[in-house]
C-alpha cells in the first residue's frame, strides 16, 4: 500500500508508468479471481486506492 506522501514525490512520467504497472496488476487480480479463486480477496480495494492516490497527486501537480 502505498502513501500520498510517497506518490507526491514522484515526478509525472514515473506516477504514470506506476499507474500502468497497477492496472495491469487490477486485470490480473480480476481475471484470477475468476479462473482460479482468491488467496486475499483485499488485493482489487487495495490496487484500486494505490491507483487513486497516484492520480490525485498527479492531478495536485498539475495546479
Amino acid at each position: 500500500m502505498m502513501k500520498y506522501s510517497e506518490a507526491a514525490k514522484m515526478s509525472k512520467k514515473d506516477i504514470l508508468e506506476k499507474v500502468a504497472v497497477l492496472k495491469t496488476e487490477m486485470f490480473n487480480a480480476k481475471f484470477s479471481k475468476h479462473t482460479v479463486g482468491v488467496d486475499k480477496p483485499h488485493t482489487k480495494r487495495v490496487i484500486k486506492k494505490d491507483i487513486a492516490r497516484l492520480l490525485t497527486a498527479m492531478n495536485a501537480k498539475k495546479n
